[in-house]
């Protein structure tokens, strides 16, 4: 066997290796193991969204916490923020979700949550990995009278809507604020309707009929085609497009114009900056971040970090730094004086309350940041040696940034799960920009491929 967790919990196509039964299983039992030196009893809350697979990992993972001592509560289909605010709320000593985000129906994952609400740390992830890996857990198993019991929490829906509905500030309204809502028949398909319309917006909501394998089919956060068509037809003032786990928000104008996860961050953090709620002057974003947020964020004074690309590195970089608000391009937000990992529901409220207080429409707010054109090419490579020892390559890239200046930039690095290079140029043009990449991707190609 090999290694299970990946940089979002474990992952992969669903009934097969490593995302099946046994493995969800020998998850729960390797989960309490570890728990009950802490705790006599673990509490471990589960929630999934909506694909056909979540029923047999819920049901796997339930046995698999109830045979080694523990208590499961099964909170249904909740998006992923959710599950961790009940876990924390609770007071539970662990929450899992099930769910592969933004993936197709066929795949599905795993992932573990403290009971304080923030994911587990790559120590945490490996203990328990490698207990499962070990196996010893069915020697580990406790008397029958020790065997836990699950149950199933009814009022969690009711009260995740309060916890992002108070997000919202208390002396600002929505209340008439035409919004068209693309739920990408997940887990925010019943919490996000009913959230907007109890603070009095009007409301009409797309892709919110789940049937277990038409999850991000053409629809939510990564295929926005639909939610902007319905924004321009109903003259809403923004759309909102979350993902089939809830955890990112992508926002469409009222002209039907896709905004980047980038451009939302700019817009929030300096609505913080104004509120004089920007800790430490700073947001902090990934190495992929348009150039257009850095220059972006110098000009309305305040600072900017690039973390590595992944959700749990920007949140490590957000604690470290003492900041507040970070978060990805694919539009993955967290806002920590809310929520302790990304939220897409707070993430709209913050938007939401941007416009508010500016009065301003979503596409005036858009045009704070200049978007730099960017190019990606992926190069199929079958070695792998570290990109500053490969000269031709760090001479092409010092080379083209010296002629792009402030203008532009290069990154090239590895995928961590594929045998891909990938190599992004941001520059001045379309043109140029394209011209500098393939330039480079054929050196890349030449000397790794």
């Amino acid at each position: 066997m090999g290694k299970l967790f990946g940089t979002d919990g474990v992952r992969g196509e669903a009934n097969r290796y490593p995302m099946n039964a046994e493995i969800a299983f020998a998850m729960g039992q390797a989960v309490v193991y570890i728990l009950k030196k802490k705790h006599e009893r673990p509490r471990i809350v589960i929630g999934k969204d909506t694909r056909i697979s979540g029923y047999m990992i819920e049901g796997s993972l339930e046995s698999g916490i109830t045979s080694m001592g523990g208590n499961p509560y099964l909170l249904g289909v909740l998006p992923t923020p959710g599950i961790a605010f009940v876990a924390q709320s609770m007071r539970a000593d662990a929450g899992i979700v099930i769910s592969a985000s933004h993936n197709p129906y066929q795949d599905n994952g795993i992932k573990i949550f403290s009971g304080n609400g923030f994911k587990l740390s790559d120590e945490q992830e490996e203990a328990i990995e490698d207990l499962m890996l070990s196996n010893t857990l069915h020697g580990l198993v406790p008397p029958v009278k020790e065997m836990g019991q699950a149950f199933r929490l009814e009022d969690v829906h009711g009260r995740y809507i309060v916890f992002v509905k108070n997000t919202f500030p208390r002396d600002l309204s929505i209340e008439g604020m035409k919004i068209v809502l693309d739920t990408a028949n997940g887990a925010t398909y019943k919490v996000a309707p009913d959230t907007f319309w109890e603070l009095g917006a009007e409301i009409e909501v797309i892709h919110n009929a789940p049937n277990g394998i038409n999850i991000n089919d053409k629809c939510g956060s990564q295929h926005t085609q639909d939610l902007r068509k319905k924004v321009v037809e109903s003259g809403a003032a923004i759309g909102l497009a979350f993902d089939g786990d809830g955890d990112r928000l992508i926002a469409v104008d009222e002209k039907g114009q896709e905004l980047t996860g980038d451009q939302i961050l700019l817009i929030c953090a300096k609505m913080l900056k104004e509120q004089d709620k920007l800790k430490n002057d700073l947001l902090v974003g990934t190495i992929m971040s348009n150039l257009g947020l850095k220059v972006a964020c110098k000009k309305y004074g305040f600072k900017f970090h690039a973390s590595k690309v992944g959700d749990r590195y920007v949140l490590e970089d957000m604690l470290r730094l003492g900041c507040v608000i970070g978060g990805e391009e694919s539009g993955h937000m967290t806002f920590l004086d809310h929520h302790t990992t990304g939220d897409g529901i707070v993430t709209a409220m913050q938007l939401l309350a941007a416009m508010v207080r500016t009065g301003k429409p979503l596409s005036e707010l858009a045009k704070m940041m200049d978007i730099y054109p960017q190019k990606l090419i992926n190069v199929d490579v079958k070695k792998k040696p570290d990109i500053s020892t490969v000269t031709q390559i760090t001479e092409a890239i010092e080379r083209i940034e010296k002629q792009l200046g402030d203008d532009g930039r290069v990154l090239v690095r590895y995928s961590g799960t594929q045998n891909i290079c990938r190599v992004m140029v941001e520059g001045p043009s379309d043109g140029v920009t394209e011209k500098y990449c393939k330039e480079i991707a054929d050196i890349a190609k030449s000397v790794l491929g």
